[in-house]
């Protein structure tokens, strides 16, 4: 049930706490999440040291946010699917399969980007 005043600077407070704990679920119950995370903990850094102009700089600090957000989504239907039954249903692989695939274009869309900024670079640097 939602609470009757919620709204205006209330809202705000409330809905950044339920964010905050949707992060902390993934990150406890997801290892994906962890690992796709260590990548960006990693990668975000080197990004920032890295001599790129700054949309290129832009693309690829995008492309690890990406793969974060569809993460998150696939987790969320994952959760979605197993709390409506335990029993097997075409649908629910369906609906898991989807999101695991939406994941793996999202893994590839950011590769791709790396890839396609820094690979000229490497090239250039041997």
């Amino acid at each position: 049930m939602k609470p009757k005043n919620n709204h205006g600077i209330k809202r705000i407070i409330r809905a950044t706490g339920f964010s905050l704990n949707g992060l902390t679920l993934a990150y406890r119950n997801e290892a994906a999440f962890r690992q796709e995370l260590v990548l960006m903990a990693i990668a975000l850094p080197l990004v920032l040291w890295l001599d790129v102009t700054y949309v290129e700089r832009i693309l690829l600090i995008l492309g690890l946010f990406i793969v974060l957000i569809v993460e998150l989504l696939n987790s969320a239907i994952e959760a979605v699917v197993d709390r409506v039954g335990e029993e097997i249903h075409p649908l629910s692989g369906q609906a898991k399969d989807i999101a695991s695939a939406a994941v793996m274009l999202s893994l590839i869309l950011c590769a791709t980007i790396w890839c396609l900024i820094l690979a000229p670079r490497l090239f250039n640097f041997f």
